[in-house]
């Protein structure tokens, strides 16, 4: 049962949207030495903190499912095991697979921007031209799960977007392998190169590049908090990220046209993530809350992850409000990477709706469609981050690059705003450099 917050005043409400606290400094530490180990020692670094952290000798125990030693086929995932996944994936799931990469590809294809090309001033022209990332590394965490829908949200749009070079790293199972479904999904969508690494020493292989893995241009997936702290400090210095993340989360309005058993399965389906998920829920009637609440707890007996998403809903709450622009008000002050909108006219709330990672609108449409085949991707700014970040949309693998020509009429007619502005700054090299063309 999650508690319920009825009419709570306006100076309660950043309390109520804080997310699950936790203390990173042991692991900021823990981090830190990772990057340091695998910047200096490589291959053979990276290799030693896995067999520190999973238990195996360092990169020549383990025997991945088609028979060939760690040792002989090193950090890469080799043509072998490919080809035994595919034999491994059902016809189902396949079909799935490519069911929902077509309408990944056809959204984010749906995103192209043609380039721009503007005379500003005569004689002045502009262009903008958007090229692509050259070598992207995709991280796919393993964890309690494998997430074959994080493989096709970040190489689906890593294709359309003609990077030239896709890499993934994932974790290894205690025997070796990567899971066949994650393989299949990789090989399907147009990964060039896998590596079987997984923690903050894979963000650390990508971001230094070692004998086997290439230094990439910028990093994408999610990731446990070791991750999520390893992308922070290589993104100072070192690689480029996708965004800032953290635990999942998800917040769903709804008023008295939802159903009670449809909001109960929105929320465990993100409790069901891992036990510092959270899922808030804001209404307009105690009522509502208490049958959510009384949902949940028949629902939740039924799940197979049931402990995890026990403790998440110890960190989740349901929030009555008055009435519908609090309700809004709320949900922008939370920024949820996930908000779910079950109200009447919800198109109207979501028009109202300035902080959001992903809105799902209407009682048919769980965040379970954003999550693998809507087309949609669902990786999103968590912790509030949707106040000002964006999720992954084809512009993340892009840069811009701009470009201009003057001619010599657009160089004189410009000339005195550039000199007027440069001697402001008092920067005479920088006007110097137009008065000696005019001369």
């Amino acid at each position: 049962m999650i508690p319920i917050y009825i009419y709570p005043a306006t100076a309660e409400w950043p309390d109520l949207a804080r997310r699950v606290e936790t203390s990173d400094s042991d692991i900021s530490a823990r981090v830190e030495q990772i990057l340091s180990s695998v910047r200096a020692g490589g291959d053979r670094a990276v290799r030693e903190i896995a067999a520190e952290i999973e238990g195996r000798a360092s990169g020549d125990q383990g025997v991945s499912e088609a028979g060939v030693a760690d040792s002989e086929v090193g950090l890469a995932v080799s043509e072998a095991e490919f080809v035994q996944s595919e034999g491994a994936v059902s016809g189902e799931l396949k079909d799935a697979v490519a069911a929902a990469v077509r309408n990944i590809r056809l959204f984010h294809e749906a995103q192209r921007l043609v380039n721009v090309d503007v005379e500003t001033s005569p004689g002045v022209r502009c262009v903008q031209r958007s090229v692509p990332i050259q070598r992207v590394g995709l991280y796919v965490p393993g964890g309690t799960a494998p997430l074959v829908s994080t493989v096709l949200m970040l190489a689906v749009p890593a294709r359309v977007a003609g990077c030239p070079e896709v890499v993934m790293c994932t974790p290894a199972g205690p025997d070796g392998s990567v899971a066949p479904a994650v393989l299949f999904a990789a090989r399907f969508c147009g990964v060039d190169r896998v590596f079987k690494i997984g923690g903050a020493q894979a963000i650390a292989a990508m971001a230094f590049g070692t004998e086997s893995v290439p230094r990439v241009d910028k990093i994408f997936g999610p990731g446990n908090r070791y991750v999520t702290r390893a992308k922070q400090l290589v993104n100072v210095a070192d690689c480029a990220v996708d965004m800032p993340a953290g635990p999942s989360e998800v917040l769903v309005l709804a008023d008295s046209s939802a159903r009670p058993d449809f909001v109960a399965a929105d929320m465990l389906s993100q409790a069901e993530h891992g036990a510092d998920s959270q899922a808030v829920l804001v209404c307009d009637s105690a009522d509502f809350a208490s049958a959510v609440n009384c949902h949940i707890e028949s629902q939740l007996a039924a799940l197979s992850r049931r402990e995890l998403a026990e403790k998440s809903l110890a960190g989740s709450r349901a929030i009555v409000l008055e009435t519908r622009d609090q309700m809004i008000d709320f949900a922008n002050l939370y920024a949820a990477e996930h908000l779910i909108i079950q109200m009447v006219d919800p198109w109207l709330v979501a028009e109202q709706i300035t902080a959001a990672g992903s809105i799902f609108i209407g009682g048919f449409s769980p965040e379970s469609a954003g999550d693998y085949a809507s087309g949609t991707n669902h990786t999103l700014p968590t912790s509030g981050w949707a106040r000002s970040v964006s999720g992954v949309n084809l512009d993340s693998f892009v840069r811009k690059i701009t470009l201009q020509e003057l001619s010599e009429a657009g160089l004189r007619s410009l000339a005195p705003v550039i000199t007027t502005l440069a001697d402001a700054e008092g920067l005479d090299a920088h006007a110097a450099a137009v008065k000696i063309r005019l001369q």
